[in-house]
């Protein structure tokens, strides 16, 4: 099932930029570069509050424009903009989506994330802190077994489920869906704040596709306090306001229409086309 999934994750770029994408490239050129090394001792961030917004092309540029002199970028050779491919784990019934579904308190979410440029690949687990922050525990993963759980991965997110609350491993877990897309990092110049700047969001399982429409960049404004960052006040100031999103849980629900899915109703009819069948 592994190999079918991802048989289906690799993309032609379309012959023109979306205008989100158009957005994010020109936003990048403002803002002064940073390393990816210097960028991970500044802002580590794993433990944070995240808030999500849909942001349209132009706003994205103004509100960048407004906080230039404020942030940098993430540079690797010159590139600022790179690829992203997740490969989510949940059991047969769907558990882990079900769980966020009815907002769970003790909830997580499982995934391999492969950074297609450079090909690094991390199992990641996800989860919700005490006070609603996102806690993330990650560790190396064999790209070539992206769309598998090792013996490795398994362990990882056996002591993470426990030793945060005290739950066992879901049973059957599987490879259950694959999403991909392009992101521009930018962080504040004092390290207490990133935005992870997303566009060209494609979201396949072994049998349908979803894409978003291209008119909006996912930026997840990530800090280290409840307080929020510039960005996000901008962000109020010009009239944008928080979505309740998760990748997994939109793709789940975009996939699978005969799932309960009231949370992200909006989001899909507003932010993604139509259900279409997976390329043969």
């Amino acid at each position: 099932m592994s190999a079918s999934v991802l048989a289906f994750a690799p993309a032609a770029r379309a012959p023109q930029a979306s205008p989100a994408e158009q957005a994010v490239a020109s936003a990048a050129a403002l803002v002064d570069p940073i390393g990816l090394d210097e960028l991970m001792e500044l802002a580590e961030l794993q433990t944070r509050v995240d808030r999500k917004y849909f942001v349209p092309a132009d706003v994205f540029r103004r509100m960048i424009a407004e906080l230039a002199g404020e942030l940098r970028v993430l540079d690797i050779d010159g590139k600022r903009t790179f690829g992203y491919e997740s490969v989510y784990f949940d059991t047969p019934d769907l558990t882990t989506y079900r769980a966020h579904v009815q907002r769970r308190r003790l909830r997580f979410k499982a995934r391999t994330r492969t950074y297609t440029d450079s090909g690094l690949c991390m199992f990641e687990v996800k989860l919700t802190g005490a006070r609603g922050e996102t806690v993330k525990e990650r560790v190396p993963h064999p790209e070539q077994y992206r769309a598998e759980l090792t013996e490795d991965a398994l362990a990882h997110l056996k002591a993470t489920l426990c030793e945060a609350y005290r739950q066992d491993l879901p049973e059957g877990l599987q490879p259950t869906l694959v999403t991909t897309y392009r992101r521009t990092t930018f962080v504040s110049r004092t390290g207490e704040a990133r935005l992870t700047c997303d566009s060209g969001l494609r979201c396949l399982d072994l049998h349908h596709e979803v894409r978003d429409t291209g008119t909006h960049v996912l930026v997840e404004s990530k800090s280290g306090g409840q307080g929020g960052s510039a960005a996000d006040r901008i962000l109020r100031e010009l009239g944008v306001r928080p979505a309740s999103v998760s990748k997994y849980c939109v793709a789940v629900a975009a996939l699978h229409p005969e799932l309960p899915s009231n949370p992200w109703h909006q989001t899909l009819r507003r932010y993604f086309q139509p259900l279409q069948a997976a390329a043969a």
